[in-house]
């Protein structure tokens, strides 16, 4: 199996930011263990696929260093040329990955999930949508057409939603907290809103009856699965109480 990971470009942030970057580093260290994965780092994602999902004018401010001082706020993280490199690169190993996995059936992305960014707004450490974007791209060189996307981080995915609204190709369901952030929620063409403290058995009949709905609904060529790890019990902000 292949996976993608960018985790040596890294962010310089302020002493003391909670953002925990180093998690990718310990992650790719843990996969490097594993002999069958096989780690690779991917191309940046370009201009051109990134405004397949987001507005002209929202990837210029990125690229270009002018965001305003409210995006960069609920963004998470200051702007720096490193951060957009970053942001292009963990879009890139999901399209990588996309078109790996239409080839050899599953591929991996180690710092993917970015599902709050919205069409022409950062959120919630998200800068760019990396599911949306593969997935459009992959619908543009006509290698996949029906899509579902699989969100299984304790957080909705709102941004992944608001953007495939009215998206007949791209089929989204999300699984995570009702009292969780984003405050105002989304509408995906699934949502299983769960409730705090909720554990593994009540969690996986949940999670199976979603997904078998979405499957049904979607007949899709290509999944993509956030994989979210929030929902451990021992997880500060998850709210949830699944077991590994």
């Amino acid at each position: 199996m292949k996976a993608f990971y960018c985790d040596h470009f890294v962010l310089p942030l302020p002493e003391g930011h909670r953002f925990p970057m180093s998690k990718y580093k310990l992650l790719r260290e843990r996969v490097t263990e594993e002999s069958q994965i096989e780690l690779l780092v991917p191309d940046a994602a370009t201009d051109e696929q990134l405004m397949l999902c987001h507005t002209k004018e929202y990837v210029i401010r990125v690229v270009s260093g002018k965001m305003e001082t409210d995006e960069v706020r609920e963004l998470g993280f200051p702007w720096s040329e490193e951060m957009v490199e970053r942001s292009r690169r963990s879009v890139g190993a999901t399209i990588s990955a996309a078109r790996v996995a239409l080839e050899e059936g599953a591929a991996a992305n180690l710092a993917g999930g970015t599902h709050h960014a919205k069409k022409d707004r950062a959120q919630g450490f998200c800068v760019f949508n990396d599911c949306v974007v593969a997935a459009r791209v992959m619908q543009q060189e006509e290698l996949a057409d029906q899509i579902l996307i699989i969100d299984a981080d304790v957080h909705q995915g709102n941004g992944t939603a608001e953007i495939c609204a009215g998206d007949k190709s791209i089929y989204t369901f999300s699984i995570h907290g009702e009292k969780n952030f984003p405050t105002q929620k989304a509408l995906s063409d699934l949502d299983v809103e769960l409730e705090d403290g909720i554990g593994d058995d009540v969690y996986l009949d949940c999670f199976r009856q979603g997904l078998t709905t979405s499957l049904n609904e979607s007949y899709p060529d290509l999944v993509f699965y956030l994989a979210g790890a929030d929902p451990y019990e021992k997880d500060k902000l998850g709210r949830l109480k699944l077991s590994k």
